[in-house]
């Protein structure tokens, strides 16, 4: 894998892996063939033959993790990431909805402190189909294959991503960078990998109404001279103004957030750009 911050092989804790989802998440990324190494609970127990550690420090100690899931309550959110980079985890993938935004700031403050990163809040993961996922990205939606995919939206790239692999397109790497108005990785953050990466031909983009984040991608696209395909789904044409529409930071004011503004910034960088996910799968699939 090119990956610059994550690798196919790389050792992974879970921390929360001994609660009910945490078990659940563990052993399905596990099956999945993701490399993980230890857990970290203050529960004695190990789950699947895994061992359970007290703190990220001891479990990286032992185990030389890099990646750390953190499967926790929304109040433990910011502990969790503090715990792991204080360990000297290198990515961070955080599941839990509702972190608050105060918290929220802090994590992405300590994170940039660090030279981490962070996937979350707020996320479904992230995946190197074929090889390794961090989260709960739906195995029937994955597949090996030279789309880069970043979303905001879970459920709606889960349904994107499905009708491509049935049209024999799968992904080189799939970020759910997740819907809360403050998170660890945006859509431009992740724009120099995918130029860089070999294996990556074409980009799909699960947009939102919403703050500003199309729009710094439009910039970041047109800035670095991208020139790979740029696809991208905006949600939401229906949604009033005022009216969140699922995700926290998907709130439009004014004409700020719009799919009209996302929209039209996109097209100028170049992008195509769909409202209706079969739209953006046949235009893909050419």
């Amino acid at each position: 894998m090119r990956e610059s911050f994550l690798s196919a092989d790389a050792p992974v804790i879970v921390q929360g892996m001994t609660g009910r989802a945490g078990r659940t998440h563990t052993l399905s990324m596990r099956a999945y063939g993701t490399n993980i190494v230890g857990g970290v609970s203050p529960r004695d127990e190990d789950v699947g033959g895994i061992p359970v550690f007290r703190t990220c420090a001891e479990a990286v100690a032992v185990t030389g993790a890099v990646a750390s899931v953190a499967i926790v309550p929304p109040l433990a959110v910011l502990p969790a990431i503090l715990d792991a980079i204080a360990a000297g985890i290198r990515t961070v993938v955080t599941i839990t909805e509702g972190m608050p935004i105060h918290d929220a700031v802090k994590a992405k403050h300590a994170v940039a402190a660090a030279s981490a990163r962070w996937i979350g809040a707020s996320t479904p993961g992230i995946a190197i189909p074929g090889r390794m996922k961090l989260g709960f990205l739906p195995d029937v939606s994955l597949a090996p294959g030279r789309l880069g995919v970043m979303a905001k939206s879970g459920t709606l790239s889960y349904e994107v991503c499905h009708r491509l692999v049935a049209r024999g397109l799968g992904q080189s790497l799939w970020v759910g960078v997740g819907g809360d108005p403050v998170k660890g990785t945006r859509f431009a953050d992740m724009l120099p990998h995918f130029a860089q990466d070999a294996g990556t031909d074409a980009l799909v983009i699960i947009g939102e109404i919403g703050g500003n984040e199309e729009e710094e991608l439009a910039a970041a696209i047109r800035d670095q001279g991208f020139a790979k395909p740029v696809y991208a789904l905006v949600a939401g044409q229906a949604a009033r103004e005022g009216v969140t529409m699922g995700h926290a930071g998907a709130l439009i004011h004014g004409n700020v957030g719009t799919v009209e503004s996302k929209s039209a910034a996109l097209r100028g960088a170049g992008a195509l750009v769909f409202t209706r996910i079969q739209d953006l799968v046949d235009a893909v699939a050419g």
